[in-house]
């Protein structure tokens, strides 16, 4: 199976602090946070990665090459300008040929990879998995509202006082169809553009709930946050 890591972002919240490197090479304990990424999920025994490049694309590519110094294979899908999470993701479609996990390049999640997959094939039919958690504000990320069997019901936007909810946490798999809902070369979100319109579809979407907590580290505080819990282990 391969991993699609979404790592072209400008990096925009957090370039006040690195603005010389891309978002997914800010380091941590002297490793950038992609390496950091990766050695997780191999961990894991996956072992194939499409990095979805574009700003600074050529720090990624120079640092990691074929993966072979990290025992994984790595090719890259390089955009020629940023497309957003689901443009990067379609314009890697050249290797998207079978079911996939897809992960943002900004967030850190430890939880388990292969329990997300084995769920997703518990459900014949369905587009895609999307991993979410409880947080105590959903309305600043955006809730993820589940029916009683887990299947997505609905997205909602951010908002001020919802209180204990379900966000999105940067993880998803995916059947390759849901390329057909992405238009070839524009910039388009998953999360704001995308996954409403499989939904206004009528494809199956089903959401995996995790106790652990994720991390953005694409702002100031989240790369705080993850450095104190990288360095704490």
């Amino acid at each position: 199976m391969r991993v699609f890591i979404l790592a072209g972002g400008l990096g925009t919240r957090i370039r006040s602090l690195f603005p010389d490197r891309p978002k997914s090479m800010i380091p941590f304990g002297g490793k950038p946070f992609l390496e950091h990424l990766i050695a997780l999920l191999s961990r894991q025994g996956f072992c194939r990665f499409v990095l979805c490049v574009s700003h600074q694309a050529e720090a990624i590519t120079a640092y990691f090459g074929d993966g072979q110094r990290l025992g994984v294979e790595i090719v890259y899908s390089q955009e020629p300008a940023p497309l957003g999470t689901g443009g990067a993701l379609r314009y890697a479609a050249p290797f998207f040929d079978a079911l996939a996990l897809v992960l943002n390049g900004d967030t850190y999640l430890d939880t388990d990879y292969q329990a997300v997959v084995a769920y997703h094939r518990q459900h014949p039919g369905a587009s895609g998995t999307i991993v979410v958690c409880e947080v105590g504000d959903a309305g600043q990320s955006g809730q993820v509202l589940l029916d009683a069997s887990d299947r997505i019901v609905a997205f909602r936007e951010k908002q001020t006082g919802v209180g204990r909810g379900l966000v999105n946490a940067g993880v998803y798999v995916f059947e390759p169809h849901i390329l057909d809902y992405i238009p070839a070369g524009a910039k388009v979100s998953l999360e704001r553009e995308v996954f409403p319109s499989l939904l206004r579809h009528a494809e199956s979407l089903y959401g995996f709930v995790v106790r652990e907590t994720f991390v953005d580290m694409g702002t100031p505080a989240g790369y705080q946050r993850l450095e104190a819990m990288l360095n704490a282990r």
